[in-house]
């Protein structure tokens, strides 16, 4: 696994309220599909609806489920290497809480947790370009 974090994913409450926040602080987002992407650096920050967060990452919503509310992603340049990236997380002593899917979107991904429960989903999507070095540029929502 290369030492990159592509997308940091807020679940938040409100998303409009959280929009809100981010752009008074100078930020401009992209929304798409009750979704808000900001560009940082070279990688994303992403605000969704934390149930649906949640449910994403293989958990529950609720105060007992060890949901802490953030999701890191590391992205990759191929289906192959979700799945090698998800096997040697288990190796390692993660744990699955999604197996790899493709989505209604056509990215393919899947989740693991760390030994303390933070959630990483590995991803293969064509339409988050990586660099050579491996920043991750969002695409213009706008033009697709």
């Amino acid at each position: 696994m290369e030492q990159r974090i592509s997308l940091v994913t807020l679940g938040v409450t409100d998303l409009a309220r959280a929009r809100r926040f981010y752009e008074a602080l100078g930020w401009r987002g992209q929304e798409v599909e009750e979704t808000v992407f900001f560009q940082a650096g070279g990688l994303g920050l992403v605000l969704w609806g934390r149930d649906k967060l949640a449910r994403d990452s293989g958990f529950e919503e609720g105060p007992s489920t060890g949901f802490g509310g953030i999701a890191l992603a590391h992205n990759v340049r191929s289906r192959s290497e979700v799945d090698a990236l998800l096997s040697e997380a288990e190796r390692a002593g993660g744990r699955i809480t999604k197996a790899a899917v493709e989505s209604l979107h056509g990215f393919y991904s899947g989740v693991f947790t760390d030994p303390d429960g933070h959630p990483w989903e590995v991803a293969h999507n064509p339409g988050f370009p990586l660099a050579e070095d491996g920043s991750l540029t969002l695409p213009d929502f706008g033009a697709l």
